[in-house]
């Protein structure tokens, strides 16, 4: 799309969103239906996509985090989508009554939505439809390094919207930019910290209100008391997962000094338990591209040359296993889980989110010593914390702040619809999901209805004796 057709369909939609104001609670769950089926029928045609783009990603995991997750979301919003709607009632204070007073949630317009590669479907359509649940018009920009999905996605939208509903536009990061340049009532771009500071300048402009999904650091903490192999397994399962592409993905862990050999078989143990291959194995996905994975190349390199010691994880090792796949270099880019020991804090690989399947291991004697060490950072996405001490888990609850957090598990919190999702500081601005995601979509309009007396006209000058003495009863009793 070239940037006059980007503008034509921005202005197509504006126009539109300012001619029906009011969007009733029937056509709002119209057209949550139409995704609902837009899914139903080309949900395959879009997970098939994803797979093109990775090269190697199993269609069953984006079933399940993709297509699950949006299913789920689509059937809270139509369940509850007339209840999140309905005006709030307010209590007056005294010296407003006999007033009245609510809060309208309305439709803020023309929502643009800026979304990732990493889960092309669930990160593009789950703002949509709490942005379409919320009443608004909806533009959408997949990321270009995911091109087969985008273009399915904007074919399928096209089949079951009007584009003054809901669009798709596809184009390279120039057209981004101009994206994000747009008189949006609300962007939302999810992605990096350092795009997602250029967006929230390119949105200033206009004054564009945003929400910003980026990513950083998350740190995994597992404390003494914690069932290693159970925590190894599930901090495993976290960091694979995609291959580690995942914004929330633990970034790095901190272990008790002394246990790093303990975890380290338990990790070996649960990494082979959840692939027993990697090269060749399709529930193991790729690095997204050659870029990305020499990135991830020289973040070890760098590490190694600075002392870091480089352990890679390989289940199918010495089993004389087949690795030929016919995926030409997708196979090539599965990178093999890897640990990596000793590290320090002027280390690249611990200044920037790693986004693969790398793991920094840093042992800690204290818990002090860990919620230091994290608070030492730019807040992180996630945190997640292992172990049975209810008084150490509050602590870290209580002393760091992070967008969310999973205890004794890793991702969960994001898969809870009833949760709000986002960051915080560097990790972000501005949370989603489930109604928190209707009401930052929505413009919450303050409402106040007075009657034809009004107990404001003892407050009305000239001011005198009778002002002070409603004045002192005011601060005594309103």
């Amino acid at each position: 799309m070239t940037s006059p057709a980007l503008q034509q369909a921005f202005e197509l939609q504006y126009q539109a969103s300012r001619q029906q104001v009011a969007v009733p609670a029937m056509l709002r769950k119209e057209r949550l239906l139409r995704v609902q089926r837009m899914l139903d029928e080309h949900g395959a045609v879009l997970t098939a996509a994803v797979q093109a783009d990775f090269g190697v990603r199993s269609v069953r995991l984006t079933e399940f985090v993709d297509l699950l997750m949006l299913r789920t979301q689509l059937k809270q919003a139509l369940r509850k989508l007339e209840r999140w709607m309905r005006p709030r009632h307010v209590w007056t204070p005294l010296q407003l009554w006999p007033a009245r007073a609510r809060i309208e949630r309305q439709p803020l317009g023309v929502v643009g939505i800026i979304a990732p590669w990493n889960y092309p479907l669930q990160m593009a359509l789950g703002p949509a439809i709490a942005a379409l649940a919320a009443g608004n018009r909806v533009m959408l920009k997949p990321s270009e390094l995911a091109p087969h999905t985008a273009a399915q996605l904007a074919a399928v939208v096209a089949q079951f919207f009007a584009p003054e509903e809901f669009c798709v536009v596809q184009g390279d990061s120039y057209l981004s930019s101009q994206f994000a340049g747009l008189p949006f009532d609300h962007l939302m771009f999810t992605g990096s910290t350092a795009v997602g500071r250029r967006v929230a300048q390119a949105a200033a402009v206009h004054l564009t209100p945003t929400t910003l999904e980026l990513g950083g650091k998350s740190p995994c903490i597992l404390s003494n008391d914690c069932d290693m192999q159970q925590a190894a397994l599930r901090v495993a399962h976290g960091k694979l997962l995609n291959a580690g592409q995942t914004c929330i993905a633990p970034d790095y862990l901190l272990l008790p000094r002394g246990q790093e050999l303990a975890f380290e078989q338990a990790y070996r143990q649960a990494v082979a338990q959840l692939y027993p291959k990697v090269v060749g194995n399709p529930d193991y996905a790729a690095i997204i591209n050659q870029r990305h994975a020499l990135r991830l190349r020289q973040l070890l390199q760098q590490a190694q040359a600075q002392g870091a010691q480089v352990q890679t994880l390989d289940p199918a090792a010495g089993k004389g296993e087949e690795a030929s796949t016919g995926w030409g270099d997708a196979s090539q880019r599965q990178m093999l889980p890897t640990l990596v020991w000793n590290v320090q804090p002027d280390m690249a690989l611990m200044q920037e989110e790693i986004f693969g399947p790398i793991l920094p291991v840093v042992p800690y004697d204290r818990l002090d010593d860990a919620i230091a060490a994290i608070n030492a950072g730019p807040r992180p996405l996630a945190l997640y914390w292992f172990g049975k001490d209810e008084k150490a888990r509050d602590a870290v609850l209580q002393r760091t702040v992070s967008g969310g957090v999973t205890v004794n598990d890793t991702l969960l919190h994001v898969a809870h619809e009833s949760l709000p999702f986002g960051g915080v500081g560097d990790s972000g601005w501005g949370a989603y999901h489930g109604e928190h995601g209707f009401l930052r979509f929505s413009h919450q309009k303050a409402v106040c209805l007075q009657g034809p007396w009004s107990a404001m006209q003892w407050l009305y000058p000239p001011y005198g004796v009778r002002f002070d003495q409603i004045l002192a009863l005011l601060k005594r009793w309103g």
